[in-house]
């Protein structure tokens, strides 16, 4: 595609937009950016007009939509909109920001999606890639803009992307060489409506291989398994439950390889810094995405051994009179939830609740009743919450306005030897700006008990 001298339009001005929109520009288009947001509302909109870009604020872009040589959308903006619809009518390419970083990419790609543990897998595929090119870029869902990234990459060089379900709805051509789906469980319905759509969305990150590529796929997932059938990449499973004739398995507490003719043990669970059996998944998936790219077994198991796990992913914080405190403001949702509480090794004082993503919560609850010592909810999905924690026959639930008044709650119904929880099980939307402002905000009252 050429992009000299060509309107595009860019929808949505976070991070992803602007770095797409910046892209664009540096190649040679003519740019709008297009945001719901009111001006006032968009604190650097002053300095993108300055820098040369056009802005359409406070609408959608029905007006110029169908006017456009194409239109970029980043990951939050709806697929339905009827000015996107209108501009495909019109014979107007839209894509994602993932597609248009891909169709500039010079080099190979690692591509991670899945319901849970992306995040956790992204980063250390990237700790073992950066050991053997150290120029890879870690990309995506992740936090950092793919676009952002994709001027300084040579064919000599990596890229490790973090896919979530809203990057593959605008992804025609993507071609990852190496893939992976690390779990599915019922998420964002609230966007992709059904099951079947959502397991669409995550199956278009193999959609394009070849027999030349690889796809690792989790044994244990149901969903993951039937997805062998549907690529043409040589498939790679990992599983934590089954042994595994070729492979990456739990064996006993030993994470064990089966590949090309190699049998042996990588390490033992026991050596990992991060809790969990869904964190030994992860680091299952991120070795096998290592030995796709020809990264050797010492390098990797290195890497595996020194790997402190991510921020706001079942992150300890402190310990404060003997209970120990952990931020997971990254489980927005049940399956997520449910690792944490089954992570931990002591009773549990959690604190649940926040957007409604149309989704049950008994996967989560039926878990209380065993390991859960008492609940605190917050936001808007408290109702449902305790109903569903009531049917399971649990009682020990207390509901806070704010934030602040549940982590204090907290603290007052913890003794010493247990835990406090932040996994709320629910997006932040509504409340905070996303999951990182949540966990930055837990982390910081729980760090003043201290003082």
């Amino acid at each position: 595609m050429e992009y000299n001298g060509k309107k595009a339009l860019v929808c949505g001005m976070a991070k992803s937009g602007i770095a797409a929109a910046a892209l664009l520009k540096q190649l040679g288009a003519e740019v709008t950016l297009q945001d719901i947001k009111k001006r006032e509302s968009i604190p650097n909109a002053e300095q993108l007009e300055q820098e040369g870009f056009r802005l359409c604020t406070g609408k959608n872009p029905d007006d110029i939509a169908c006017e456009q040589d194409m239109i970029v959308l980043s990951p939050g903006i709806p697929c339905d909109l009827p000015f996107i619809q209108a501009a495909e009518a019109a014979g107007v390419p839209v894509l994602s920001e993932v597609e248009l970083a891909y169709r500039l990419t010079p080099c190979q790609i690692t591509a991670i999606t899945g319901t849970n543990g992306k995040t956790t897998t992204t980063t250390l595929v990237g700790e073992i890639m950066k050991a053997v090119r150290p120029h890879t870029a870690v990309v995506g869902n992740i936090g950092i803009s793919y676009c952002q990234e994709v001027e300084r990459l040579t064919e000599r060089d990596w890229v490790v992307a973090e896919i979530s379900s809203f990057q593959m709805e605008k992804a025609e051509l993507f071609r990852p060489h190496i893939s992976a789906v690390l779990n599915i469980t019922p998420d964002h319905l609230d966007r992709h409506k059904t099951m079947e759509t959502y397991v669409s969305m995550k199956e278009r990150v193999f959609a394009k291989q070849s027999a030349e590529d690889f796809c690792i796929l989790n044994y244990s997932d149901p969903y993951c398994r039937k997805m062998a059938g549907k690529t043409k990449a040589r498939v790679f499973f990992f599983s934590s439950q089954e042994t595994l004739d070729e492979g990456i398995f739990l064996e006993g507490e030993d994470i064990r390889v089966r590949w090309n003719g190699v049998d042996e043990c990588l390490l033992s669970v026991n050596d990992l810094q991060i809790l969990g059996v869904h964190n030994y998944e992860n680091a299952m998936a991120a070795a096998a995405a290592g030995i796709c790219a020809g990264v050797p077994l010492d390098t990797i198991r290195e890497i595996l051994r020194n790997f402190p796990g991510v921020e706001h992913r079942i992150e300890y914080v402190a310990t404060v009179d003997g209970v120990d405190y952990y931020n997971d403001s990254k489980g927005t949702n049940t399956d997520a939830s449910a690792r944490a509480v089954l992570a931990m090794k002591k009773p549990i004082v959690l604190i649940g609740g926040g957007y409604d993503k149309k989704v049950s919560f008994d996967d989560w609850t039926k878990l209380f009743p065993e390991r859960v010592k008492h609940l605190v909810l917050i936001g808007a999905t408290a109702p449902q919450i305790r109903a569903s924690a009531e049917k399971f026959g649990f009682a020990a639930i207390s509901d806070c306005e704010t934030f602040a008044e549940a982590i204090d709650l907290c603290r007052k119904k913890a003794a010493s030897g247990d835990c406090v929880l932040l996994s709320p099980a629910c997006a932040s939307w509504g409340m905070f700006d996303n999951y990182e402002q949540r966990g930055e905000l837990f982390k910081q009252q729980v760090r003043g008990y201290l003082d």
